[in-house]
């Protein structure tokens, strides 16, 4: 960011591949990396890999802790998961990192087939998912959900802070087959040690309770969705908040519970609206035949501009204004369309 004459903050490219926390908002840096060397401690079979983006992906904190136990595979994310394989195989725990988007659309065949089919312990590590970064549609891996939750064998994990991550690295260590974390780099805000959790595999969490409205929600935006719940409180609207930190596999029961209620039930995700949680939480619904209208909250089905965050984040309806907004609509009946509503084609499910 860039100050002004008239003394207000300027939003610049810089926020690009910033954090996404809130100015003044608490928060941790590098909560990835620290785990991975203090679980390597302990550990002597966890080893490191990156596709040269080591400082991008905060692995250059594991690098630096155990230099011997780092494997530097250059910009090859094929090759390096197709090593990563080769190395559990004699019994090493990999940690392999690059961008989401390269770990997915490009290396599709290599983590399928190397590596969920005989079911490997590696685990791959996506910075930089969904809207986490300004750099356009060749950096925002906005539907790397949609991609790998049809993956076999494959565990998939969105943390909402530091405080997921953190206990989610010796999780997935101890998992014994594949995992992808979608990782938050960087100066990642701390919000969960304020609400009694702890991360539990495969586990929803509920971390508010309300009357009114439940908000279903994953990864970074249930640190929104506690923001809009205490929000939409000062309007006498109260909001459970029920975050899902496991993908897949998907806590149904816990979905079932919050939703087999009278209440508004709105799902929100830092992921295109096909093929994420929305379409989960409807898909839970319909084939235990309950009753209930979803109203996701998610990017468009469409590649996304470039820009700093902020904007982006207002643009696509995944700020906090944007969802109490979409909320108060919602409860008010007038249902006003947002850029994250379901597409025209096909339409919303009501299950």
């Amino acid at each position: 960011m860039t100050t002004t004459t008239s003394g207000k903050k300027k939003l610049t490219t810089s926020a690009m591949i910033a954090s996404f926390a809130d100015p003044g908002q608490r928060t941790t840096s590098a909560p990835f990396g620290h785990a991975l060397a203090r679980l390597a401690e302990e550990r002597p079979e966890i080893v490191g890999l990156s596709a040269d983006l080591a400082k991008y992906t905060d692995m250059h904190i594991f690098r630096d802790a155990h230099p011997n136990r780092f494997f530097q595979m250059g910009m090859a994310e094929q090759a390096m998961l197709g090593a990563a394989a080769g190395m559990a195989e004699v019994g090493l725990v990999p940690f392999a990192s690059t961008y989401s988007v390269f770990a997915t659309r490009r290396a599709y065949d290599f983590l399928c087939l190397d590596i969920a089919e005989p079911g490997l312990n590696v685990n791959v590590v996506g910075a930089l998912p969904g809207l986490t970064t300004g750099y356009g549609p060749s950096h925002q891996a906005t539907e790397d959900l949609a991609i790998l939750r049809a993956c076999p064998n494959l565990t998939i994990v969105d943390p909402c802070d530091s405080v997921d991550i953190e206990q989610a690295v010796p999780a997935l260590a101890a998992t014994p087959g594949p995992t992808y974390l979608r990782l938050l780099r960087g100066a990642v805000p701390t919000v969960l040690d304020e609400y009694d959790y702890r991360f539990e595999l495969g586990k929803a969490a509920e971390l508010r309770t309300g009357r009114d409205v439940v908000l279903i929600s994953t990864g970074l935006m249930t640190m929104r969705a506690l923001q809009a719940a205490a929000r939409l409180e000062a309007d006498h609207l109260d909001v459970a908040v029920l975050h899902v930190p496991t993908i897949k596999p998907l806590d149904r029961e816990a979905i079932l519970r919050a939703a087999r209620t009278d209440r508004l039930v709105v799902t929100l995700e830092n992921h295109t609206v096909i093929g994420g949680l929305a379409e989960s939480v409807a898909a839970t619904l319909a084939y235990a035949g309950a009753s209930a209208r979803v109203v996701p909250i998610a990017l468009p089905d469409e590649f996304l501009a470039a820009g700093a965050l902020p904007t982006l984040h207002d643009r696509y309806g995944l700020s906090t204004d944007a969802i109490v907004a979409r909320v108060k609509a919602e409860l008010g009946g007038t249902a006003a369309s947002s850029d994250g509503a379901w597409p025209a084609d096909p339409a919303p499910p009501t299950v």
